[in-house]
């Protein structure tokens, strides 16, 4: 089964990505994985405090992701996965995208202001050319009807 990876972060044009990967999903009879990834950054404190606001991350990442997963099994049929990583956030993607062979396209949402589509797809454009898989760019601005016309 073909599985579309999608990142989970605050960003609005994240909810286009999942919505897209659903739709796509649904229709070829695909899968959905969801990677969060927490950088290392969040935890450079004591021990103690560390592991709480690890904790605490990885609480408030599973909450979010149940209110992609409710909206996918609902409105799409699909059941995603979710996949925690700690680490630098375009080694995790490449090491997730490693590690799952079933994964077979890469979703990202691109965002809308004038600062660029956003750190990662600036990266993963960079290596476009050594992606083990495609990679599809969804616009932060579209509509969901103009996304149920390109799925």
């Amino acid at each position: 089964m073909r599985t579309f990876l999608v990142v989970l972060d605050d960003s609005r044009e994240c909810l286009n990505a999942m919505r897209f990967a659903a739709m796509r999903a649904a229709k070829t009879g695909g899968g959905v994985e969801i990677l969060s990834v927490i950088p290392p950054e969040e935890f450079n404190h004591w021990i103690g405090v560390g592991d709480i606001m690890r904790e605490e991350s990885r609480e408030r990442i599973e909450a979010h992701f149940e209110v992609f997963a409710k909206w996918m099994r609902d409105r799409q049929g699909v059941n995603p996965s979710l996949v925690i990583r700690e680490g630098d956030l375009f080694r995790e993607v490449m090491a997730q995208i490693s590690d799952n062979p079933e994964i077979g396209v890469l979703v990202l949402g691109a965002g809308t202001d004038k600062s660029g589509p956003g750190p990662l797809i600036t990266q993963i454009t960079k290596s476009a050319a050594t992606l083990p898989i495609p990679f599809t760019v969804v616009p932060g601005n579209l509509s969901k009807e103009q996304l149920e016309q390109v799925t």
